[in-house]
């Protein structure tokens, strides 16, 4: 379970305060007792009952300005402050089952249902509202491979609410939850972790039923350009791919290079070919997804011939 931290009944704090002191160089996010300790800042912000109010009448009155130049999430999320590469601040609004946004989009643009850990540490507290629940569990994310279908040990740690006033910090790589919907609409705040090299470590979503690893939610846009330059580059572009699936720090790089090579073979078994050299590579999660694709293609090999002739 993500550790509660008790916090003394903070006074209120502005939020240049909470800034200007998770700026101060000893604020390492990354380092989980640094984390921890700036639980009495974000306690205090959430003691202060007006600056977000503020906030939304100030984005409403420049058309929304700030959010459509720093907010990278739905509109579920207000992005409170980004200042620096190592953290930003955001608010989470958390609809119950009787709210008409809910009612009208359904549960998944909430994660509400969606099992899943982070690749990154965060602060949250409960800010308005009754919070929402959730069921936690914790893992060993060094035991994980990361493809579909995996065993995890996932280790069932109790359901709790994100309470008004309680401050929870979720610890990157070990705490999963499966959120649910709060009983009343919530509003929670959360100090995050940001680091460059975010983007390139795995995130997953888990079917905690079966006790497995259902897909991996990360993924950059580099990927996506992976199929790219495979299908329309020049010799260059198959070099850098080339590069890619033996060399790069990122197994999911790696892996999605190799899939844009086979990507662009001209039959199946050219296709399963150049699969199979990811099959004999030390990197686990390459050679397992490597094996699993094969499968796939072998799986589908008659109906893909037949359509083909």
């Amino acid at each position: 379970m993500p550790r509660i931290i008790p916090c003394a009944d903070e006074s209120p704090l502005e939020l240049g305060d909470v800034i200007e002191a998770l700026n101060c160089d000893r604020f390492d996010p990354a380092d989980e007792d640094s984390f921890a300790a700036a639980a009495p800042l974000l306690k205090g912000l959430g003691n202060n009952p007006t600056f977000l109010t503020d906030i939304a009448v100030k984005e409403l009155k420049d058309h929304c300005s700030y959010q459509t130049r720093e907010n990278r999430y739905s509109s579920q999320v207000i992005m409170i402050h980004r200042a620096s590469s190592k953290y930003f601040l955001r608010a989470n609004f958390w609809p119950s089952a009787q709210d008409s946004v809910m009612r009208s989009s359904g549960t998944s643009p909430f994660f509400y249902h969606v099992p899943h850990d982070h690749n990154f540490s965060f602060l949250t507290v409960g800010y308005l509202g009754p919070g929402y629940w959730s069921d936690y569990y914790e893992y060993e994310y060094e035991d994980v491979v990361g493809f579909v279908g995996e065993k995890v040990d996932l280790r069932f740690t109790g359901r709790s609410r994100l309470d008004q006033g309680k401050v929870m910090l979720y610890r990157a790589h070990r705490d999963v939850h499966n959120q649910l919907p709060a009983d009343e609409m919530s509003v929670s705040l959360n100090i995050m972790e940001s680091s460059p090299t975010q983007p390139f470590l795995s995130q997953y979503r888990f079917d905690v039923d079966r006790g497995e690893v259902a897909g991996i939610m990360t993924n950059t846009s580099a990927e996506a350009l992976l199929d790219i330059a495979a299908h329309f580059g020049d010799g260059n572009a198959r070099d850098l791919l080339e590069s890619f699936a033996r060399h790069h720090p990122c197994d999911r790089m790696q892996f999605n290079a190799l899939r844009a090579l086979a990507g662009a073979e001209s039959d199946l078994s050219g296709k399963i070919e150049m699969m199979r050299r990811g099959t004999s590579v030390s990197n686990r999660f390459v050679s397992a997804m490597s094996g699993y694709s094969i499968a796939r293609m072998e799986e589908g090999r008659p109906w893909i011939e037949c359509a083909v002739n």
